[in-house]
């Protein structure tokens, strides 16, 4: 019987085995993940049509990218349920009339739809800057959302525009809060991300904010990837999810990082009023009476 194992958890292990040994060989691959051979073919030749690797007679070897830099699309399945506890987290640091910095990726999509549902700013503009299509698309419909979008090169695998016309908007801009998904978040290399041309986008918009809060799950937290976005002396707050280890908390905390931990119980909680019925939508001060009573 094969394991149950989604379809993004495999292709993640099987880039992450071809950028460790630069090959891979089906059989190896398939007993490695517990699936049948037939599987792991499939799972080659859809990653081989994204140019994520090159097919071989029995295997695979690198294609020369990041080969854990998965396209966006594939990258939804994981973490989706904490992904979307840590978005009305990082909305509730949002404040009415205040401009908000959003990137590309999952964790970021899911900041901007808890925006829309934010009690307080549905008659209170708030300017969104992104450099992500996928979040343009989200909010270009919401009329108490300002959106701006920047110029650029779109890439592919994330949806985000970058290059000088990027560069060019951001650079005129002031902006409140820079909400940032990022690949890895560590307590002595900072915030980094996998592309370089990412990485350079999210740096102006760290350095355009007044504050800046990471989003990321604890699956990033303690990692490293190979473009820096920017120091933990530029970020103000980190919101995660509850499998946070306390040592990876502890040391953003000494390094002045509030720590925010997005927890299911809230989520459970802010679904019906006190009578019972269903609630449309959540205030900062439900999220932050909530959290006193989990202090």
């Amino acid at each position: 019987m094969e394991a149950t194992v989604s379809r993004y958890e495999r292709w993640h292990s099987l880039l992450e085995l071809v950028a460790a040994d630069g090959h891979l060989n089906v059989s190896a691959a398939a007993e490695a993940l517990g699936v049948s051979e037939a599987t792991i073919r499939r799972d080659l030749d859809q990653l081989a049509r994204q140019r994520m690797l090159t097919r071989t007679r029995g295997g695979a070897i690198s294609s020369g990218q990041m080969a854990y830099d998965l396209p966006l699309r594939y990258k939804t399945e994981r973490n989706a349920t904490e992904k979307q506890l840590i978005g009305q987290a990082a909305a509730a640091l949002v404040t009415p009339d205040s401009t908000v910095a959003l990137n590309g990726g999952t964790t970021t999509v899911e900041v901007a739809r808890a925006l829309v549902h934010r009690r307080e700013l549905r008659d209170r503009t708030v300017t969104v800057v992104t450099n992500a299509l996928s979040i343009a698309g989200e909010l270009a419909v919401r009329p108490q959302i300002k959106l701006v979008v920047t110029g650029g090169v779109a890439r592919p695998e994330s949806h985000e525009l970058i290059g000088p016309l990027a560069t060019y908007v951001l650079a005129d801009l002031t902006i409140d809060w820079a909400i940032l998904g990022v690949d890895g978040i560590d307590a002595l290399a900072g915030a980094t991300a996998h592309h370089e041309g990412e990485a350079s986008i999210n740096r102006l918009m760290s350095e355009r904010a007044q504050r800046v809060a990471i989003v990321a799950d604890s699956s990033k937290l303690g990692k490293r990837a190979f473009a820096r976005v920017c120091g933990t002396d530029k970020i103000d707050a980190v919101v995660t999810d509850a499998a946070i280890s306390t040592p990876a908390a502890a040391a953003l905390a000494d390094k002045g990082i509030r720590v925010i931990t997005a927890l299911a119980e809230f989520s459970r909680n802010r679904a019906r009023s006190s009578s019972g019925r269903a609630q449309i939508g959540y205030s900062a001060a439900d999220f932050a009476q909530f959290m006193l009573t989990r202090a």
